[in-house]
């Protein structure tokens, strides 16, 4: 069969499953496109096809939709509604696949993550990797091969942060969030490059080994029933006594953010500060809110020498 090429937004969950998209894909032996970084066309292009209520993250996501429409066969849209029994998504996740099918005119390939109807990871893959028409044997082990990479990348990562964590002496800040919030280029990124031009280590809520993730979220919110704001939780309150501060990042409006930010908020015992971005923010504005904060981790810093 010809190659086929496989378009992969570079926004929402991609900064959650890239590896497991990417290597999936190149074991099946397709050729794989990613969109670029968040650009401001990107972003322009996305609210175009966006309505007013959607938060920030889901405008870049339509962006990064428009930029692959003529590039690719295939453009991945997953639906995921469950990914835990008795916990909930953001409906953005469950709806995308509906929504850019009826926005745009493009073949979509898409796998359904519900595990309350018995739609687990691995019966979407193996149903999404037929619909292209692969055989079944290799698709079980493109699987297979891709969790294991992404299990190995992930196990890599936290290694590198537990290493920061112990050896440096320089102030510690844990950007906390979505992971599409905390490294897009328009959202996260630029938090990130003030915090390293002060001379900030970076600690990140998505490099958490979670195994201990229902015990910590506990601590915050005994009753959160989403999925990945009870993954930041966790890890606010696994990182919160190995750090000088945190700094919590929202794109504008996120409902289940209101809610799980407000507990956390609530909870912390170190200095925080809430960031919520949108697409009118201003970057001084960004700039002088970050370095007071970091003004603020300094003097503490000092007072308890």
């Amino acid at each position: 069969m010809n190659k086929i090429t496989i378009g992969i937004p570079k926004a929402l969950l991609y900064y959650k499953y890239s590896e497991l998209w990417t290597t999936f894909f190149e074991e099946l032996g397709c050729d794989i496109i990613i969109s670029p970084n968040t650009s401001k066309k990107i972003l322009e292009d996305g609210i175009k096809f966006s309505m007013d209520e959607s938060c920030m993250a889901m405008k870049i996501y339509m962006g990064h939709i428009y930029y692959l429409i003529d590039k690719c066969d295939y453009i991945l849209v997953p639906r995921l509604k469950c990914i835990k029994k008795h916990e909930k998504l953001c409906t953005n996740f469950s709806a995308l696949y509906d929504l850019i099918h009826n926005t745009f005119d493009k073949k979509i390939v898409h796998y359904n993550l519900d595990v309350e109807h018995r739609e687990d990871e691995f019966y979407a893959f193996t149903t999404m990797g037929l619909s292209l028409g692969f055989p079944y044997r290799k698709i079980v082990r493109a699987y297979k091969t891709a969790k294991e990479k992404e299990k190995l990348i992930k196990s890599r990562e936290i290694a590198k942060q537990k290493s920061i964590i112990a050896s440096s002496n320089k102030i510690k800040i844990l950007m906390a969030g979505h992971p599409y919030n905390l490294h897009d280029e328009f959202i996260g990124k630029q938090v990130e490059k003030v915090l390293e031009e002060n001379n900030i280590e970076i600690i990140y809520s998505d490099k958490y080994d979670d195994k201990y993730l229902e015990k910590e979220v506990k601590k915050i919110s005994p009753r959160n029933y989403w999925t990945y704001n009870k993954e930041i939780i966790a890890a606010i309150s696994h990182y919160q006594e190995l750090v000088d501060g945190i700094i919590l990042i929202t794109s504008f409006p996120c409902g289940p953010d209101s809610l799980s930010n407000e507990m956390i908020l609530r909870s912390v015992t170190i200095p925080i500060t809430n960031l919520i971005i949108d697409e009118a923010n201003s970057d001084t504005g960004l700039l002088t809110r970050i370095e007071s904060f970091i003004d603020i981790l300094e003097e503490r810093r000092k007072s308890h020498e």
